[in-house]
């Protein structure tokens, strides 16, 4: 099999095993999940790149966030379940074996930390992004990103370290947005690792979202499956919301905590 046929013929696979996977790789949660908390609908895993679009033309350095759908990060410390771990390739295709696990140089890059960003610094010219997903073992899981195709002009003079300050943000719904429940609620964060609970290591915890309620009640929603966007489907109404990251041994105080997100609901 050609090289240049490997895409089309993994998305494929993605595909046909999505149903499958999401039964059996969910995933999984040290408590029970709220109930306001509800399947996606897509059924499906996809990493992508939430600051970025194909076409973007940028001076480096340059901030690269990661984003997930359907399933959670975990550093590599330990095994646990249906989780993993982001993988940048610098100008690589897909990897030719997804058996195999995926080399350590300057073209693969790996976030075994639970990293959900990268400052990247890369000479001027045309440069093609990817992000792969893979476990504990560095083993690539079917869950990728399309490729992210940029031009870089040249360098912007600026510090690599003043990009990296740590921050916690919502990134869906917007604010003042009114939604369709369900709804997909997203999260970043930068400076800090994210992980499923299970992983106890420094600098690393999950998202918490605070939902303050039409009738002023808050709602406290443990993402500790170490996902960082999920589907919600409360009553329809005004919400608010907070997104704190919480350590992963010690709940209180919190890592970050975003901004106020304030929002509607409405019925289907």
């Amino acid at each position: 099999m050609r090289a240049s046929q490997l895409p089309a013929v993994a998305s494929a696979l993605r595909h046909v095993l999505a149903l499958a996977a999401f039964v059996v790789a969910a995933p999984v949660s040290a408590d029970p999940l709220h109930p306001w908390v509800t399947e996606s609908p897509r059924l499906e895993k996809n990493a992508f790149f939430s600051n970025l679009k194909s076409g973007d033309v940028v001076d480096s350095p340059f901030v690269v966030k990661f984003g997930l759908s359907g399933i959670g990060i975990a550093a590599v410390s330990k095994p646990v379940s249906h989780t993993g771990h982001h993988h940048l390739m610098i100008d690589r295709e897909l990897p030719l074996d997804f058996t195999q696990p995926l080399p350590f140089n300057d073209q693969y890059v790996h976030f075994g930390k639970g990293q959900m960003e990268a400052v990247l610094e890369l000479p001027a010219g045309k440069h093609a992004l990817r992000l792969v997903f893979a476990d504990d073992k560095h083993i690539p899981n079917f869950v990728y990103s399309d490729v992210l195709n940029i031009e870089v002009r040249g360098p912007s003079g600026r510090d690599k370290a003043s990009l990296a300050e740590k921050s916690v943000e919502v990134l869906t719904p917007k604010d003042g947005a009114r939604v369709t429940a369900p709804f997909l609620f997203g999260m970043h964060a930068s400076g800090f690792n994210i992980s499923h609970t299970d992983i106890k290591d420094n600098n690393t915890g999950h998202f918490r979202i605070k939902l303050q309620t039409p009738d002023g009640k808050t709602e406290l929603i443990e993402l500790d499956d170490g996902r960082t966007q999920i589907w919600l489907n409360p009553p329809a109404g005004v919400y608010s919301a907070v997104v704190e990251l919480v350590s992963n041994t010690a709940p209180f105080p919190a890592l970050g905590s975003s901004t106020g997100r304030r929002f509607t609901v409405t019925a289907r």
